[in-house]
């Protein structure tokens, strides 16, 4: 009976150490209407810029938008992606378009004409269609196919998409606000 008692009394002690609870995840704002995204992306030097798309697709669904939302499209290189982007933009299926690539020299073109010439076009995309295009196009200074080059650019990839998963999804709230005001005569 003793034994009863104390056992009673002293509930068995958790030794277990510790562990920090994890923050709970951050609030987003929802939508309002449903939101569809084309994410093209260059075939070019995939196994670096799948990682954009992969961390774009986590980083999105955690904002609001679900994985079967985003339609995925492959194309050859990055000088391909704004004439895609244009075809899709004037489908009008789309609320927002993201491209991603990586431009790197050693082709016909100059890789710094390349980048520049695709962001232009995107930008030309977006102000006639007004589908916001968020680029993911990338052009190192200095990029070789070595293991050490490789793994630095999936990281940064990987980085990239989930800023522009962020740029995407902020711009879609204030897009969706913003025409809201607009038909409801405030602005």
């Amino acid at each position: 009976m003793n034994q009863m008692l104390q056992e009673a009394e002293f509930p068995e002690i958790d030794t277990t150490p510790d562990t920090p609870d994890r923050p709970p995840p951050p609030a987003h704002p929802r939508f309002a209407k449903p939101q569809r995204i084309a994410f093209v992306q260059s075939s070019w030097h995939r196994e670096v810029v799948e990682q954009c798309r992969i961390a774009f697709l986590g980083e999105i669904e955690a904002r609001g938008i679900a994985r079967a939302q985003v339609d995925l499209f492959a194309v050859p290189g990055s000088f391909e992606i704004p004439l895609h982007a244009q075809l899709l933009a004037k489908t009008r299926r789309y609320t927002a378009i993201v491209a991603a690539g990586l431009v790197v020299d050693g082709g016909i073109y100059r890789h710094e004409f390349v980048a520049d010439t695709v962001i232009k076009a995107l930008m030309d995309v977006q102000l006639r269609t007004e589908v916001p295009v968020f680029s993911a196009v990338l052009t190192p200074q200095q990029f070789h196919e070595s293991v050490v080059h490789l793994d630095f650019f999936r990281r940064h990839f990987a980085i990239k998409g989930i800023e522009v998963a962020e740029a995407c999804a902020t711009t879609l709230h204030s897009l969706e606000r913003l025409r809201g005001q607009v038909a409801a005569g405030i602005v």
